[in-house]
């Protein structure tokens, strides 16, 4: 009966997140921020043609294939997906990208077996794991970013209450998907500022 459950709740987020995820796309298309209401609006039905079977040939909801492919997703992923639809988001500052980057280029390759470490372990009840998950979230807060307070706490609670299948941490915290956007942050970021000072040289530049 729990197991059944908690797949109930995957579906469900899963659904959400696949809206979600359509609408971002949608308003990059189009060069545009649709009001929140509309955003809302577009959430519910997505959410609902995701979610329920449509029957044809397909026997299980579009989610369930979403999630076959891409597996479960980790609550700062989706709280951050979900926080996109907010109205006036703020973007997420590098200074929590780049240690999600750092995190998961030692991360991943000691958890596939690379090395005798093993981290992924000490997602199953390490207090010491909990006890950086807080300070990383004590540091966004002294950062003035409360989304991020607000996420981690969200997403340790989560895993304390047993929200989802897994009882590993890291599972809450990170996920591949997660781990490639921040990578990319970097990169894109040092791109940018690149080009603000190449632009403001030429601003500058005597005529």
């Amino acid at each position: 009966m729990m197991n059944q459950y908690m797949q109930l709740i995957a579906l469900l987020e899963m659904s959400i997140t696949c809206g979600v995820v359509l609408i971002i796309l949608l308003q990059k298309l189009f060069q545009m921020e649709f009001p929140f209401a509309a955003r809302v609006a577009l959430v519910l039905f997505l959410g609902n043609v995701f979610f329920w079977p449509l029957g044809m040939s397909l026997e299980l909801p579009l989610s369930a294939y979403v999630r076959g492919v891409t597996g479960d997703l980790s609550m700062v992923t989706m709280l951050l997906l979900w926080g996109a639809l907010l109205p006036s988001p703020k973007k997420t500052p590098l200074g929590f990208k780049a240690p999600i980057a750092l995190i998961a280029i030692v991360f991943y390759p000691l958890a596939l077996g690379l090395g005798m470490l093993d981290p992924y372990a000490w997602g199953y009840g390490s207090i010491g794991l909990l006890i950086c998950a807080v300070v990383f979230a004590i540091l966004c807060g002294l950062a003035g970013w409360t989304k991020g307070v607000w996420i981690l706490s969200v997403a340790i609670i989560a895993w304390a209450a047993h929200w989802h299948e897994s009882a590993n941490l890291w599972d809450y915290l990170l996920d591949p998907f997660l781990s490639i956007w921040a990578l990319l942050a970097i990169p894109s970021a040092i791109y940018l500022k690149r080009r603000e000072k190449a632009q403001s040289g030429y601003l500058f530049r005597a005529g």
